[in-house]
């Protein structure tokens, strides 16, 4: 027996009904296409981020970075049909091969949709923000979770459609259980309407410094389900959106200026002149403040307190910044201080006075 003969006998030999010269076909087809993977790793996907890292924009290097894993699990779906084709594999394995293998190419297509969302926020929030829309921005995260479940309810029914079932059928069938879903799942709609009514009503944005019955704190996601805010204690709290559209809310975000409201007690030693001097002055002192709005602003000697004569001031910053009400405020009170000094009167501080009538005499 020549050479030929012989590597014609192994190549006929069969393993599990297929020989080897059909293994050894699949196994190069499946090389190929392997082969043919690294190559768009490491040279075509490269050289397609250098040319889109010379790109003013970054929509480029995002599309690629999504659409990198896709192709990839791609070549391996399309090796694996090739490599199969080969194969005298009967008629059933056939059909089982095929369905499985348009079911990773609905896969992969729906994965990309699914990876490009991302893509579809960066821009969504890019609109938004150069045209001011704050309630449009609140409501992203909300359109991207209804993208992502829209995508894989498409996936999943796209993919039992090519496996053969009826999917008609089977919501038909999920109809009959119905009314026991909507009772349990009462909560979930809830506060998924909720989470709208909180939306339309924009009582705060993503951002806002809010407080309700349960919290107090910066909101960071509106959800399907519960709003999540940070508190001041760093703790993330989660609210059900259907008690947030029906609690009463605080939006200190949306106020526009802070408030200045204290009381100084001067000591009793002060008399009636140095106090008209100190009011007035104080009066002036906040009109021409340029960080203090004019209306309304008001201070008075007000009450004959216990240990002090009590002048009250009352009025508003120019500006609702935390940092920036601090610094004005400190300000305000070393002018205070200033016009006491310069009148020569002192501030008060809780005290009794005892008087005796008569001492005891020395015996």
């Amino acid at each position: 027996m020549n050479i030929v003969e012989q590597l014609k006998s192994i190549l006929d030999y069969s393993i599990f009904n297929l020989t080897v010269y059909e293994l050894s076909l699949f196994f190069l087809v499946l090389f190929i296409f392997l082969f043919f993977k690294k190559i768009f790793t490491n040279s075509i996907l490269l050289i397609l981020k250098k040319l889109a890292e010379r790109t003013k924009t970054d929509i480029d290097d995002k599309l690629l970075n999504i659409l990198e894993r896709p192709i990839k699990f791609l070549f391996v779906t399309i090796g694996l049909y090739f490599a199969f084709s080969v194969l005298s594999l009967p008629a059933e394995a056939n059909d089982l091969i095929g369905h499985i293998i348009r079911s990773f190419i609905i896969f992969v297509v729906f994965w990309t949709l699914y990876r490009g969302e991302s893509l579809l926020n960066t821009m969504l929030y890019k609109v938004f923000i150069e045209r001011k829309l704050d309630m449009a921005t609140s409501l992203i995260p909300f359109i991207n979770k209804f993208i992502k479940a829209t995508i894989i309810c498409f996936a999943i029914t796209f993919i039992i459609q090519e496996w053969g079932y009826d999917i008609g059928a089977i919501i038909t069938g999920l109809g009959i259980g119905g009314l026991a879903i909507a009772l349990a799942a009462k909560d979930t709609l809830a506060n998924f309407f909720g989470s709208v009514m909180v939306l339309l009503d924009k009582p705060f944005k993503i951002g806002d410094w809010i407080v309700c019955s349960d919290a107090e704190g910066i909101v960071e996601e509106i959800g399907f389900r519960s709003t999540k805010i940070r508190t001041f204690a760093k703790a993330l709290v989660a609210i059900p959106n259907s008690k947030l559209a029906n609690d009463s809310i605080t939006n200190w975000s949306r106020r526009e200026n802070r408030r200045i409201n204290f009381n100084i007690g001067l000591t009793y030693s002060t008399n009636r002149s140095q106090i008209e001097n100190i009011v007035n002055k104080i009066r002036d002192m906040l009109i021409n403040h340029k960080y203090i709005k004019e209306d309304p602003l008001m201070v008075n000697f007000t009450d004959f307190g216990a240990s002090s004569l009590n002048v009250f001031i009352y009025c508003f910053t120019t500006t609702a910044v935390w940092s920036e009400y601090l610094k004005i405020k400190e300000d305000v009170n070393l002018k205070i201080m200033k016009i006491i000094e310069d009148e020569n009167a002192s501030f008060a501080f809780p005290s009794t006075s005892i008087y005796v009538e008569k001492l005891p005499k020395n015996n």
